[in-house]
């Protein structure tokens, strides 16, 4: 990992900026593919599935005997360990309800307003190097809890046109409606204008890819919402001296072995402590399975040396990171100042490993330095707010006069016209 000692504010925007492309330099392949799936279908989408996967797939659907049989090859092991961090993920997401708000603004004036689902959704989950099947826990069950009515999920096939048993298993599990076997770009594509087996979707959910990260975002040129423009993953740590290396070193790890694009970051008042990681991560990476990914995600990262925790909260919330942990004697001013960051791991023994697969907390994260205004997946990402006024004679009365006044100061004769009338009757 590069080592910065000390950078003056000047440097900061260069020293954290992301290792990502631009929109400009996806974009027109995002456009292309989805104006042939707009005009083609399903033709398209199989196209650019034996392009891009490498397989000829006969259907795009995935069976109940397909899903049934996945299910047979799940160890209890794991089928044990999904099953509790489902149950976590349920807890903290049904908590997150809140009921309907009614207030009378004025006497006669009856105002509140209500939480319905979304009613058809779209997930996306990656199934290439590593398959997520933890991404769906983290959206198909908000989704159940808020009530959406269809659940779709598009996943990318191997080699040989099957998918990953324990996507499979999971997504049964935790209540999809669909499950496609497609990914990328024409993933996206089939959600957003719908084919003649993939349903449109109105609104869509899941980590991937620089390709699906542009194509998500265009999808919203079609009226089709998405959770966030969620890109490579992210992480960065500050920890002082009652930092564990060797911890810090696996957490970093954990994120840089998810793709060659993510970017992991150390910020520390402790130049000892750097130097302690960077001989930890040397030692740990050489013997993970997915080493030349983590490798080339490592060139993209940094040690920070910081002359304070001032310092280094100002250039950690200047950042925005998608995860945040916190392994510092002084915890209690990193937990209070930070305002940019997606989800925060707070002490030794709170990877960031827990708020991906168990600990309750969603783990579809806004990256990119989007922390700083979005929010990751909760149980409202499933719903929208709908309000409701009910007004009687009196209230009408009431606040009749005022929007007169307020209306034909804007020279919006109709608008005042429409309550004049209603006052004129009940004089």
């Amino acid at each position: 990992m590069n080592k910065i000692l000390i950078p003056s504010k000047a440097n900061w925007p260069e020293i954290l900026k992301r290792p990502t492309q631009t929109v400009a330099d996806i974009e027109q392949t995002v456009n292309q593919i989805f104006d042939e799936i707009r005009a083609k279908g399903n033709s398209a989408v199989a196209k650019y599935t034996d392009l891009f996967d490498g397989i000829k797939l006969e259907s795009l659907v995935v069976t109940n005997n397909e899903i049934e049989t996945a299910r047979q090859q799940i160890p209890e092991d794991l089928k044990e360990a999904i099953q509790l961090a489902k149950t976590n993920i349920e807890k903290f997401h049904t908590a997150q309800k809140t009921e309907k708000i009614s207030v009378e603004t004025t006497k006669g004036v009856k105002c509140w307003q209500e939480k319905k689902a979304i009613q058809k959704v779209g997930l996306y989950i990656p199934g290439g190097t590593a398959p997520l099947f933890s991404s769906i826990l983290m959206l198909a069950i908000p989704a159940s809890i808020a009530g959406c009515e269809e659940i779709v999920l598009c996943t990318p096939p191997d080699k040989e046109g099957n998918i990953n048993p324990a996507i499979l298993y999971t997504a049964d599990l935790c209540g999809v409606t669909k499950i496609f076997k497609i990914g990328g770009i024409q993933a996206i594509g089939a959600m957003t204008f719908g084919t003649e087996s993939v349903p449109q979707v109105y609104k869509i959910f899941g980590p991937g890819n620089q390709f699906v990260t542009v194509a998500k975002q265009l999808a919203t040129k079609y009226q089709v919402a998405i959770d966030m423009p969620a890109g490579p993953s992210e992480l960065l740590i500050f920890a002082d001296d009652s930092a564990k290396a060797s911890y810090v070193a696996s957490d970093l790890l954990s994120q840089a072995e998810h793709g060659t694009d993510s970017q992991v970051i150390l910020v520390s008042t402790s130049e000892k402590l750097l130097d302690a990681v960077s001989e930890e991560i040397e030692n740990q990476m050489e013997v993970l399975p997915r080493k030349n990914i983590a490798s080339r995600a490592i060139e993209n990262s940094r040690l920070i040396l910081i002359k304070s925790d001032e310092e280094a909260l100002e250039l950690i919330n200047e950042y925005g990171p998608e995860h945040f942990i916190i392994c510092s004697e002084n915890e209690s001013f990193f937990v209070n100042g930070i305002t940019n960051a997606g989800s925060v791991f707070i002490g030794n023994y709170a990877p960031e490993s827990a708020g991906d697969y168990a600990s309750g907390t969603n783990h579809t994260l806004p990256t990119n330095g989007y922390a700083k205004q979005y929010s990751g997946v909760n149980l409202d990402s499933f719903l929208k707010t709908i309000t409701f006024q009910k007004i009687s004679e009196d209230g009408i009365r009431e606040i009749g006069p005022a929007i007169e006044i307020l209306a034909e100061a804007e020279g919006l004769q109709a608008h005042k016209n429409a309550v004049s009338l209603r006052l004129k009757d009940l004089n």
